[in-house]
């Protein structure tokens, strides 16, 4: 007992009974490493894209008499060249693309003008400019040019009517005019969405978003702002059976690809569909040729990587210390997982057909660079975070 009460004399407390505890908790920024489990997801989508373009590709190669490595190729070449673009955004200062924004802006209208009077017409579509071997698809750069503008100009307040503003929207009304003429809905629809998403979350009216929202359906209904072939592709999404070997082939054949993989698929490099049936195997509708070699098990991982990315940006969002890398983070972040949601939609005929790629994992070089620099800029916002530290201060 004489033990005890030595030790409790020592203590502060008893040397003085009016001293007490006070928690106080402040924020520090941060500087730490790029985000790992970002980094590790990117890699693993990656490698799945780049043996998915080589599975689904080779059938068509054989076709065309080229090389059953050529689409592999040159998405290995695009990786390469993504992957340097991403190490240099990590490192490049993301406020500093405040500086650039209007600029980058002012080159891809450049590239959609040059599009829009000299472009490749492909499926009856004008979409590509034709660089030597390789196809520059300008609606691609146009998803970080909005987020970026966006991300400026809502950084401070999320009010339309501010004249400082208009600029910035007019930049991206003439890039929406142009991408509509080519025409590509589906990029449409990925930039107005994603334009709609980071005014919410600027902090803009429900209400409003609302209004405009059920205002467009009507017009749709009536069928002022769609062309003949896209309210052919709504028909078909409700009953492919109508035209099994006209407009409703692809999705058809899709399903079969589907089923054909069941619970855990026939085997890496086993698709039949691939083979003959299935059109645009490598773009379009690579998510089905997943779902047939790989199953549904290999479409939940694909899924669940997706989902992590989502998780992570907005993760890295919530953490950023500004509120311009914050809408940035996040609309770079919806911009990539909303564009695979609707790839995969189409591809499992959720939704009518729309032409737009599976991030990572479609043929494309444009696209690949595009989502790799985009993730770089995320990984380089991922540096920077608030954190918030509990300090005990003893009062006398």
């Amino acid at each position: 007992m004489k033990k005890e009460e030595k030790f409790l004399k020592t203590m502060y407390y008893q040397k003085d009974n009016n001293r007490r505890l006070r928690n106080i908790t402040k924020q520090e920024i941060l500087i730490t490493k790029p985000d790992k489990v970002l980094t590790i997801v990117v890699f693993f989508l990656v490698v799945m894209g780049v043996m998915s373009v080589f599975s689904a590709s080779v059938p068509k190669c054989i076709n065309l008499g080229i090389s059953p490595l050529h689409f592999t190729l040159v998405q290995l070449i695009s990786v390469v060249i993504g992957y340097f673009l991403m190490k240099i955004m990590c490192n490049f200062d993301y406020k500093r693309l405040l500086g650039v924004t209007n600029a980058f802006a002012l080159l891809v209208i450049a590239l959609l003008v040059i599009v829009h009077a000299t472009g490749d017409i492909v499926n009856g579509a004008q979409r590509w400019i034709s660089v030597g071997p390789f196809s520059l698809q300008p609606s691609e750069m146009a998803k970080p040019a909005v987020v970026m503008l966006l991300a400026k100009v809502f950084s401070k307040d999320a009010d339309l009517t501010d004249s400082k503003k208009w600029s910035a929207f007019l930049l991206i009304l003439i890039m929406v005019f142009f991408i509509f003429k080519q025409p590509n809905l589906s990029m449409v629809m990925l930039l107005f969405i994603t334009s709609v998403v980071m005014y919410l979350m600027a902090g803009g009216s429900a209400k409003l978003i609302g209004c405009g929202f059920f205002t467009m359906i009507g017009l749709s209904c009536i069928g002022s702002l769609l062309q003949p072939y896209q309210l052919q592709r709504i028909r078909i999404w409700l009953n492919p059976e109508v035209d099994p070997l006209g407009a409703g082939y692809n999705i058809i054949q899709s399903m079969v690809a589907f089923a054909s993989g069941g619970l855990w698929g026939c085997g890496y490099g086993a698709s039949k569909q691939k083979l003959a049936w299935l059109p645009e195997a490598h773009t379009d509708f690579i998510f089905a040729v997943i779902g047939e070699e790989l199953g549904f098990i290999g479409c939940v991982l694909l899924i669940g990587l997706f989902w992590t990315i989502l998780q992570r940006g907005f993760d890295i969002a919530s953490k950023c210390p500004d509120m311009y890398g914050k809408l940035l983070a996040a609309g770079l972040t919806f911009s990539i997982c909303f564009q695979a949601f609707l790839n995969m939609s189409v591809a499992s005929s959720m939704l009518p057909a729309t032409g737009v790629p599976l991030p990572f994992i479609s043929y494309g070089g444009t696209s690949i660079i595009i989502t790799l620099t985009m993730i770089g800029i995320l990984l380089n916002i991922s540096k920077n975070k608030i954190q918030t530290i509990r300090v005990v201060n003893q009062d006398v």
